[in-house]
């Protein structure tokens, strides 16, 4: 019967300080010529019963720890049977060989040059991963806006009633807005026209009536044959002034007569004080507006005109309005 004792954690260092144990020679068993720790190879074994006592082998009795033991079997000193070296061995072998297996040796790698071809290819795959990064990331960014962006929900309908309400006062304030600036536009447009200086076709003459007597007037004077409710009457004139060009000669409804109309004349600014003192020295008489030495009209003076706007009053219709007008510009 053999007992193989159970494994402590010092065995490894008892082994290591322990002597090799030699295998024992069961009794019975032929002697082998191996020698003994501590002896020479010439000295015989002991016999078998002589002076030294059998080996004997306690069951559940420990092993010297330290080993110093000399002498003998190495069965009597270790107080282990010699199978249990052969096992020891044998497990120092596995340990060994699996060791080997976990960790096997690993051979250093020589770096070998990339080719060009290789290396262009690296960066091409380098570049195209930094172009799907940046694509994913641009993509995240999105869905991160979409996520934060308010979420609209649809008006109700009298929110919606109230919106078209709103757009439409919006469009036809705006629609006012466009019509009174072309209406303004218009007007100044036109007042522009208005303003443009008219100039005559043959000079417009002024002259202060100072004496009328019936018919023709006599060769030699200072007058002018006119025609007068009565018949021929000769118009002895002053001293007057002479117009080229006004700034406005027009037809207007007429303020005094209901229903008539009247010839509005305005002078320009270089003609205004030479009229304004004509007018003056002739309040309650009659202005002779000559044109080609006929008389064209004699209204009379009410009073001084000094801003150069003349209103000739009388034309019972328009058409005999406009045709004082262009009598007035000697056409």
């Amino acid at each position: 019967m053999r007992v193989v004792p159970r494994r402590s954690r010092n065995r490894r260092r008892d082994e290591a300080t322990a002597p090799s144990p030699s295998p024992s020679v069961p009794p019975g068993a032929p002697e082998s010529a191996e020698p003994a720790p501590g002896g020479s190879p010439s000295d015989p074994p002991p016999a078998q019963g002589a002076n030294t006592p059998p080996a004997k082998s306690e069951i559940g009795a420990p092993a010297d720890p330290a080993g110093t033991k000399t002498g003998g079997p190495p069965e009597a000193e270790t107080g282990k049977p010699a199978d249990s070296a052969d096992a020891q061995a044998r497990e120092d072998a596995d340990a060994t060989t699996r060791a080997t297996e976990e960790f096997p040796a690993v051979t250093p790698r020589v770096p070998v040059p990339a080719s060009p071809a290789e290396t262009e290819a690296a960066r091409r795959r380098a570049r195209s991963a930094e172009r799907r990064r940046a694509t994913a990331e641009v993509k995240r960014s999105r869905a991160g806006l979409r996520r934060n962006r308010p979420h609209r929900t649809p008006p109700t309908p009298a929110r919606a009633a109230e919106q078209h309400r709103s757009a439409m006062l919006v469009m036809v304030l705006t629609l006012g807005l466009l019509i009174a600036a072309v209406a303004v536009t218009g007007a100044l447009i036109a007042s522009s026209m208005r303003t443009q200086p008219v100039t005559l076709a043959a000079p417009l003459h002024v002259y202060p009536v100072t004496q009328t007597s019936p018919g023709q007037c006599p060769a030699g004077t200072q007058g002018i044959s006119g025609q007068s409710a009565t018949g021929p009457t000769c118009y002895r004139m002053a001293q007057g002034i002479a117009i080229r060009e006004v700034a406005d000669l027009r037809v207007q409804r007429s303020r005094v007569q209901p229903g008539g109309y009247d010839v509005a004349l305005t002078l320009r600014p270089s003609d205004r004080k030479a009229f304004a003192d004509l007018t003056r020295a002739t309040v309650g008489r009659d202005l002779a507006f000559v044109v080609r030495n006929r008389i064209i009209t004699l209204p009379r003076v009410d009073m001084a005109i000094l801003d150069g706007k003349v209103v000739v009053t009388g034309p019972p219709d328009r058409a005999s309005a406009n045709r004082l007008v262009r009598e007035l510009k000697g056409r």
